[in-house]
């Protein structure tokens, strides 16, 4: 075993979505930041569906530019379609959606991350990991080689002990033509970590001249949709999707072979997500259906493979060719790539703290598909705050925690620190009590002052967000003090955009010589802040109310047995994931707000 010659601050493991905001992040805070990858050209792979956001998603990527992350950014570079999804409903559900050219992706992510000062990019598999004193120093590589570190981040997406499927045909991989990683799992068990498994697929990819598109129908982008708050990036040509359905021939063939299908026969352990059903999950789970939507999606302008979204599956080779020539417009199609599941290990919940550092081993942070979820985006959020709180601890600086009330990104920490975990985690704005706050359109104005804070975003991109906000807060107060006659009554103009009927662009239309036009993006912000004033200021004083829960910190040691009159459920829920303090404690399922009172009453006793 060969020592490398240089201590690095933080060490990341893995180049997937998680690795690469995490090197990022680190990197741009000014800690030494080394980043191992299993291959330097699949840096930002998206084995998956070639998309970035979505619902909720899309506020996580534009959360993750907000913060000086870089997905947002390379989206809008090689996107070849935007769309903002849920126009037509009110703003906190609005979500930004991107396809991309996954090559180009790759390739921009790749080259951001190799233009980056501080950080350095080395191939290689990581094997174990180097502990002293309950502390990781380093990790050892299956090449010989050991690199020293203040601090290693572990984004190992679905590569620890992977499992690939295809009907009865099962082997090691960590996604489609790449190998599976097999050191880590038993290294981190031996370190006492509990490990589960979790299971995801992805769709069979067909060639697009074998579609006919006369029988799909086509789907368009939209205009001026991006995620960056900064410059806009040079687009790529936009190109459209197209939708298509299932039949019931599908069915009839589906539950023909169920039998067949690894995930019915039994052998894959793994639980799936939920809301990314396979087909045959969706055959079975809704049997009352008589078609289901497909999308054809393109993976790309210098490729003619197209992604069919919503038929991912296990079944057999054969059984799959069957099911994709039964739907619509897809009677002819050839088959590139086979659909494919795949079980992989993860770390349970209630081991690791909102900083993502384990509560095990201190300096180890864990990011992505490690802690249970899925989807890029959750992954690069993790990542981002992974990145932050590896830098800050090697930095000697405080750590960064990211409340449920301050981001999407909060708010699915907080669901990992304190849920336990029966299937892959994926964000919905359902998730948060707090959505009309934590809108995709405001994520600058919530986070950058912190992005500054932090280092990650300059002060050019600061000036711009304080100028923002300076000019909604001045108008909304200038408007609410502006008065126009309006069906023989004097009515305020911020009162005409609170009807249901007004917007801030028909105040500006009917209003012209009295309201500025500060272009489409801050004219809808001021809008919006003056239609939903009342929802906005109820919902801060929520926050305001349940601040002083977050503030009371829980010691690490406490000893939750011994408080008298606690549940015998909450003390053991309790001691499981140990809290940091009252509000996570509050949050957790099965803590009563009478557990909490006895608690507060405990520390209060405590503290004194």
């Amino acid at each position: 075993m060969w020592k490398y010659p240089k201590l690095y601050d933080v060490i990341v493991v893995g180049g997937g979505h998680a690795g690469c905001e995490a090197a990022h992040a680190s990197a741009k805070m000014g800690a030494q930041t080394l980043l191992i990858t299993m291959n330097p050209d699949t840096i930002a792979k998206m084995s998956c569906n070639p998309s970035i956001g979505g619902t909720a998603k899309g506020h996580i990527v534009r959360e993750i530019d907000a913060l000086g992350g870089l997905m947002g950014k390379a989206a809008d570079r090689t996107s070849v379609q935007f769309r903002m999804l849920n126009a037509s409903k009110g703003p906190a559900v609005r979500s930004p959606r991107s396809q991309a050219d996954k090559t180009a992706y790759s390739l921009e992510m790749k080259y951001r991350l190799e233009k980056t000062p501080n950080l350095e990019i080395k191939q290689g598999t990581v094997e174990s990991l180097i502990i002293e004193n309950h502390q990781v120093i380093g990790v050892i590589l299956r090449e010989g080689i050991a690199y020293s570190g203040q601090t290693v981040v572990l984004t190992t997406g679905t590569f620890m002990r992977g499992l690939m499927h295809i009907g009865s045909t099962n082997f090691p991989g960590g996604r489609g033509g790449d190998y599976a990683a097999v050191g880590l799992s038993p290294c981190l068990e031996s370190l006492g970590f509990e490990l589960g498994r979790l299971k995801t697929g992805t769709p069979p990819r067909i060639h697009r001249r074998s579609i006919d598109f006369s029988l799909c129908e086509e789907q368009r982008g939209d205009e001026g949709v991006h995620f960056s708050y900064d410059a806009p990036e040079e687009r790529m040509k936009q190109i459209p999707c197209f939708i298509t359905y299932t039949t019931e021939q599908t069915k009839k063939i589906i539950l023909q072979n169920l039998h067949r299908s690894p995930l019915y026969a039994g052998i894959i352990k793994g639980v799936g997500p939920r809301y990314c059903p396979s087909i045959e999950d969706k055959i079975v789970r809704f049997a009352d259906k008589a078609r289901h939507q497909i999308f054809l999606e393109p993976e790309g302008l210098f490729t003619e493979e197209i992604y069919v979204n919503g038929i991912s599956s296990s079944l057999p080779y054969d059984v799959q060719l069957e099911t994709i020539h039964s739907i619509i417009g897809l009677e002819h199609a050839e088959v590139i790539r086979p659909a494919y599941a795949i079980e992989y290990d993860y770390i349970k919940s209630s081991q690791i703290t909102p900083a993502l550092e384990t509560k095990r081993i201190s300096a180890l942070f864990l990011a992505g598909q490690i802690n249970g979820t899925t989807g890029y985006e959750e992954a690069a959020g993790q990542g981002l705050i992974a990145g932050i709180n590896a830098a800050c601890r090697a930095l000697g600086r405080s750590p960064f925690i990211l409340k449920r009330s301050e981001g999407y990104i909060g708010v699915m920490i907080d669901d990992l620190v304190r849920f336990d975990l029966d299937e892959p985690y994926r964000m919905f704005t359902s998730r948060a009590e707090h959505r009309l706050l934590l809108r995709q359109d405001n994520a600058d104005l919530r986070l950058r002052p912190k992005a500054f804070q932090l280092g990650l975003i300059s002060q050019e991109q600061m000036d711009r967000t304080i100028h923002k906000q300076q000019t909604i807060d001045g108008e909304s107060e200038r408007l609410t003090q502006l008065y126009r006659p309006v069906d023989g009554k004097s009515t305020s103009i911020a009162q005409l955009i609170r009807r249901p009927d007004w917007t801030y662009q028909k105040a500006l239309e009917q209003f012209p010589d009295a309201i500025q036009d500060h272009g489409a993006d801050l004219n809808e912000q001021i809008g919006m802040q003056l239609k939903y004033a009342g929802y906005i200021e109820r919902q801060q004083k929520e926050v305001t109310k349940m601040e002083h829960l977050d503030n009371a910190r829980i010691p690490n040691n406490f000893d939750y047995l011994q408080v008298i009159g606690l549940r015998t459920e909450a003390r053991q829920r309790l001691s499981r994931f140990s809290p940091e303090n009252l509000g996570i404690a509050s949050r957790i399922y099965g803590i009563s707000p009478a557990d909490i009172s006895i608690l507060l009453i405990a520390l209060q006793k405590k503290w004194r």
